[in-house]
């Protein structure tokens, strides 16, 4: 009897597996096509700095910094979204050679295409990629009395996962980290630094509406 009882038992939950799911959807759980997601994030971005030429050898290092973060996922499909990133972050940097070389704002607005897994559940997990554009902005970096030069502007892929948790109808928290990679140029004076690799790992949680 017991034999029978478990395999009904398990027939049953079976069976009312696509009606918890239908449920769970009219209830205005999970995401759809023409959805928008904002979150808000608090991230902690951590430069993973790579070097070439003078750099190398003046062992130059840019620090973390913490800051909040905007994105907007607009659902072009039910699994599928297209996501943009708005934050800014101040680094400074030093010299192991040369000491403290002043700061710099970055600016790296990025844009990623997403699959959304269990669009329709309350767990959502999700990977992207996408390209990121940084702007280097109100620098001060410099030796001594001498100004440091740096390119404005880079082009670099992004790399993205991370998962929503739904809970209430259109409330839900986050966790998610991305790859970002990003590069400049220094010069002092005539004479040319090489290249500066930054390329972070940002890793974030906050918390999202549905639209």
């Amino acid at each position: 009897m017991n034999k029978w009882f478990r395999a009904a038992l398990c027939a049953a939950c079976v069976a009312a597996v696509p009606a918890i799911a239908n449920a769970d959807a009219s209830s205005g759980g999970g995401i759809h096509q023409g959805d928008i997601l904002a979150r808000l994030r608090g991230i902690s971005i951590q430069p993973n700095i790579g070097q070439s030429d003078m750099l190398s050898s003046l062992g130059v290092q840019v620090n973390n910094a913490i800051v909040p973060e905007l994105d907007f996922t607009y659902m072009i499909r039910d699994s599928i979204g297209v996501e943009l990133i708005l934050g800014t972050s101040r680094h400074q940097l030093t010299s192991t050679a040369l000491g403290n070389l002043g700061g710099v704002n970055v600016l790296p607005p990025t844009l990623l295409l997403q699959y959304h897994f269990n669009h329709a559940g309350k767990i959502r997990p999700y990977l992207g990629a996408g390209l990121n554009y940084t702007y280097f902005y109100n620098d001060g970096l410099h030796v001594g009395d001498q100004g440091i030069q740096v390119t404005r502007s880079s082009f670099g892929p992004a790399l993205q996962a991370g998962v929503d948790f739904q809970v209430a109808k259109n409330l839900f928290v986050n966790a998610d980290i991305k790859k970002i990679w990003m590069r400049t140029n220094a010069t002092l004076g005539d004479t040319n630094l090489g290249t500066l690799h930054i390329d972070p790992v940002i890793v974030g949680v906050g918390v999202g509406m549905k639209f």
